[in-house]
């Protein structure tokens, strides 16, 4: 696996500073549209755009996507203890009715599945057409079977590092390397997007902190907050600064350095100022009709929009945004604190869908949700104890919706020898039948990655597809 670099020495730190300054300590601390449209020309015209969905704590996939036709619903019942109006972790059937998934080709085996009540808004979506659901993902090294993940030998069955842990399946998921990776698969697909060209600064966008998915060779991530450009204290009139103090500033910030890392802390300053304005400005003119909800998340997913609605003034031709919502590490408080957070999930994907809709460009936008890892099926106490893989939601015009991709697992805990349940590990912990690097392959694919380009963006993919003997695990999953 490649872990990429271990540490910032002082020539890489070197290098990420000049590319944070791609337009100069000089430039004007001011919109330079022209600029911009120079630095867009490198890259492609036709706009396209992803959005991850960051489900931080680990998701309880089967709480969300959740067996339905009568047998495996049974099956469901009695690994999470009984219904939850009983005291145990599984939804009714009848709660489920109205989110139930209508595919447009029937599962084998009779399989069903529904959404959560709180998701009924992308179950819609699913029954339109507009929305796929993704079984049984997560992070693999190679092709691994249940009898492979058994064996003491992990030099001839590698498994991803530090399995069940949050921080390192968070970057695992995010950059094929556990904690302290410093380039994601996000960052390496902006790379690839304007490769040639200067790094494109509104490429990779952030509104929930650092993250390594954004964060590339030579591309970097912007971040904001939900009130749009993070705005430099210093440099605005009022209480002790005054005017003349904020001239002083800036031209110490910005003005002629006496040395090498003066000089690029300067071009960094400049460049957060210009981004600013930048932003700012063409934010002024960047609304959207559609109705948000008022959570972070709804926020997050409305300054998204707006960005979007807002890219020609931007110059970018392709853009990876991530949005994250927190607190699905549920130990305890399964039924209503996981209610509480597809009460937000829902509304806010099916908004910002809408919202596509609204500005011409839904099948240009594809979103789609990631968690550091799926939970167990079996309980742990009122709650659901780390996991692996898990199912995941694809929403966009471009999708080919009203169907499920990947394999189905059986509805087991996986204390069996039975080899129909090769897709668990204990507990209901699922062993991933497809990767996190088919996932992203076949996003990147439609986003404009070409095929060679691809095993640089996931380094573990040379081990998936035709070419590696393994068409079993096809590096293009068809979803979109």
């Amino acid at each position: 696996m490649d872990h990429g670099p271990t540490s910032l020495e002082r020539r890489h730190f070197l290098q990420q500073l000049r590319r944070y300054a791609w337009a100069g300590a000089g430039a004007p601390l001011a919109m330079n549209l022209a600029a911009l449209r120079e630095a867009a020309a490198a890259g492609p015209q036709d706009y396209r755009a992803l959005v991850c969905v960051w489900l931080e704590g680990g998701n309880d996939h089967d709480n969300t996507v959740v067996p339905f036709d009568p047998a495996s619903h049974d099956a469901y019942r009695s690994a999470r203890g009984g219904l939850d109006r009983d005291g145990g972790l599984a939804l009714t059937r009848e709660a489920l009715q109205a989110s139930a998934l209508a595919p447009a080709v029937a599962l084998p085996g009779g399989r069903q599945y529904a959404l959560h009540p709180e998701l009924l808004s992308l179950a819609n979506l699913f029954n339109e057409g507009r929305m796929a659901v993704m079984l049984n993902v997560g992070p693999l090294a190679r092709p691994t079977t249940r009898a492979e993940y058994a064996e003491s030998s992990r030099t001839g069955f590698p498994l991803p590092p530090r399995l069940f842990s949050h921080n390192d399946q968070s970057s695992v998921w995010q950059s094929s390397s556990p904690e302290g990776a410093a380039v994601g698969w996000g960052g390496r697909i902006g790379d690839a997007a304007y490769a040639g060209g200067a790094p494109h600064r509104y490429a990779c966008i952030s509104t929930s902190g650092n993250a390594v998915l954004l964060s590339g060779r030579s591309t970097l991530q912007y971040q904001l907050t939900t009130r749009g450009a993070v705005p430099m204290e210093c440099t605005r009139v009022g209480g002790y600064i005054t005017r003349s103090v904020r001239d002083t500033l800036v031209e110490l910030m910005t003005g002629t350095p006496s040395g090498v890392l003066e000089a690029e802390y300067n071009k960094v300053v400049a460049r957060a100022i210009e981004a600013e304005a930048e932003v700012s400005a063409a934010l002024a003119g960047a609304n959207v009709a559609a109705p948000f909800p008022g959570d972070e998340l709804g926020a997050q997913l409305k300054i998204v929009a707006r960005l979007i609605a807002a890219r020609a003034s931007l110059g970018a031709g392709r853009q990876i945004f991530m949005v994250s919502t927190g607190s699905f590490d549920t130990h305890s408080g399964l039924i209503g604190r996981h209610r509480g957070l597809m009460r937000q999930l829902g509304p806010a994907m099916a908004a910002f869908y809408i919202a596509t809709v609204e500005l011409g460009i839904a099948d240009k936008v594809t979103t789609f949700t990631a968690s550091e890892f799926g939970r167990t099926l079996s309980g742990n106490g009122d709650g659901s104890d780390h996991g692996w893989g898990g199912h995941h939601l694809v929403v966009g015009g471009a999708v080919r919706g009203k169907a499920f991709y990947g394999t189905a697992p059986p509805v087991s805990i996986g204390n069996t020898a039975s080899a129909d349940d090769q897709w668990h590990v204990g507990q209901g912990r699922l062993l991933p039948s497809t990767s996190v690097d088919q996932y992203v392959a076949t996003l990147a694919s439609w986003f404009g990655v070409a095929a060679d380009q691809l095993p640089t963006v996931l380094p573990n993919l040379r081990h998936f597809g035709a070419a590696a003997g393994r068409p079993d695990y096809p590096t293009n999953l068809g979803f979109v």
